[in-house]
């Protein structure tokens, strides 16, 4: 069925197909991410660390290079073929996800931890954009929600496995098994080598034409996407920054110094405060990489730039669900170590209960959440930001008393309610900061987006619950803290839906005087 514009308006069931496929690698992808949460305390004793360092491996290691690779990979998405692209991110995460299991230091499950956010950096960036090209509009936040709803199951079955290997492994061999791995390390390496056959299927998928599913002309393919490719991973990663930006002049090298001399600062000042300097490093390297490669965006592709960076609407939508994924990505690590360590749970029975409501809660609320915004936006061209509101909103006082809960009885069905409202911001989001761009800079416009939700949400939130609990010696007082950040959230998501409308508006006119040939 067509509209009057000669759009398509229902999805073939090869999309669908496709998305189910996709939903399994963001299903894996989670997996791989968030079975370190349920390992953490076994983790946290054989490697002599701290609950900071625990939130530094899972978030900032991860998250600092997710976004950082996810920009030029994400740039790569929109010139090359997207199912190789998540073949090799897929077979690298994995593996990475398996020598994690091998493990012998803080240090070394790092470097596991970094290759991991390299190769997860490339599945969203390419996933949204076939997405993108495989449903019309209409469809497109319950599409995205449907495969963004793989974040939760992945995240919920991750607990419920590592919870059930590590309790097992530890009882058959309380010193130790074959290669002297323990329960944590075997766990690592179970979910690590099922992404290399995965990645097999994921080769053989069609790539659609870019565009098509609105009625816009076949983007001229590009010759050289791997050139393109290097030359933004030069815009970005230091210190080939330096670079990057004197080739561009002698003022534009002057500004990248002085930007690089003001996160030293920075960091050297935070240090002096007694912050540790592993935390603050990485994240003065992905805040000065990301100016990095937006003053080197503004001058090569002005158009990108212009609907992406410049564009008020969508970096408040990008802040308001990255502020969002702040307190979530929090709460949802530090879960299972409270119902450990507070509650006395068992690592199996709090894997499973905490790993299934997560799951279950996850992915009704996405999906709802997806479905709502598509309802929504039909009358209201920024009907979505409600939602990314009602996500910021209504999980505070579910948070606030899950993690002063003295029991799990208690614990579990707040966890659950604050899991599943939070939850129904992301397809919003995500399909909001899609509808900003055109068909080309889908990729980027995906990259960006998901700077958010690791710079300040996934290397900020869980990190500095576990700091604070680490100062306060007590995890509820570290998670807690976090809520102060709700109201710039909220006024982040009240500008983005006033700002919206207008925005979409205007796109093909601003992309135009940018220099867009369309």
């Amino acid at each position: 069925m067509e509209s009057g514009f000669g759009q398509p308006q229902r999805a073939s069931r090869y999309a669908w197909y496709v998305l189910a496929i996709l939903f399994l690698v963001y299903v894996l992808n989670f997996v791989d991410r968030q079975i370190i949460s349920i390992l953490a305390e076994d983790i946290k004793r054989d490697l002599h660390l701290k609950d900071e360092d625990l939130g530094f491996l899972y978030g900032t290691a991860f998250g600092v290079f997710y976004s950082l690779f996810g920009i030029p990979l994400g740039r790569l998405a929109d010139n090359w073929h997207r199912g190789r692209l998540m073949t090799f991110g897929l077979g690298l995460w994995s593996l990475m996800t398996a020598l994690s299991g091998l493990s012998r230091t803080g240090g070394h499950l790092a470097l596991a931890r970094v290759g991991v956010g390299i190769g997860e950096a490339t599945a969203s960036p390419a996933a949204y954009s076939l997405i993108s090209d495989w449903f019309p509009k209409r469809l497109r936040a319950t599409a995205l929600a449907i495969y963004s709803s793989g974040l939760y199951v992945g995240g919920g079955l991750s607990l419920g496995i590592g919870g059930f290997i590590v309790q097992r492994w530890d009882r058959s061999y309380p010193h130790g098994g074959p290669l002297g791995l323990h329960g944590w390390q075997a766990a690592f390496l179970a979910v690590g080598i099922p992404g290399l056959l995965l990645a097999l299927w994921i080769s053989t998928l069609r790539e659609p034409i870019r565009g098509a599913v609105e009625g816009l002309p076949e983007p001229a393919r590009h010759d050289a996407p791997f050139r393109a490719f290097f030359a933004e991973l030069a815009t970005i990663l230091p210190p080939l920054t330096l670079i990057a930006a004197a080739r561009d002049g002698g003022r534009a090298l002057a500004i990248n110094l002085l930007a690089l001399g003001i996160v030293v600062a920075g960091v050297l000042g935070l240090h002096a405060a007694g912050e540790p300097y592993p935390q603050w490093i990485a994240i003065a390297i992905g805040v000065y990489a990301v100016f990095s490669w937006g003053s080197a965006l503004r001058r090569r592709d002005p158009p990108t730039f212009a609907l992406i960076v410049a564009t008020p609407a969508f970096v408040l939508t990008v802040v308001a669900y990255g502020l969002n994924a702040f307190l979530s990505y929090a709460m949802s690590f530090w879960a299972a170590p409270f119902a450990l360590r507070e509650l006395g749970a068992s690592p199996l029975t709090a894997g499973l209960f905490i790993g299934g409501s997560g799951a279950l809660s996850g992915f009704l609320g996405v999906t709802i959440g997806g479905v709502v915004a598509d309802r929504l936006r039909r009358t209201n061209p920024a009907g979505r930001l409600l939602v990314v509101l009602f996500g910021a909103i209504a999980p505070l006082p579910f948070v606030g008393i899950a993690f002063t809960a003295g029991t799990t009885a208690l614990f579990y069905p707040m966890l659950f309610c604050a899991s599943i409202c939070a939850s129904t911001a992301l397809g919003a989001a995500a399909a909001t900061t899609q509808d900003l761009v055109l068909p080309r800079m889908r990729g980027t416009a995906t990259a960006t987006f998901f700077i958010g939700t690791t710079l300040l949400g996934l290397a900020l939130g869980p990190y500095l619950a576990g700091r604070m609990s680490t100062l306060t010696g007590s995890l509820s007082v570290g998670v807690l803290s976090l809520l102060a950040v709700a109201p710039i959230t909220i006024l982040a998501g009240v500008f983005a839906y006033r700002f919206v409308p207008a925005a979409e508006t205007t796109r093909e006119g601003r992309a135009r005087a940018a220099g867009e040939a369309i």
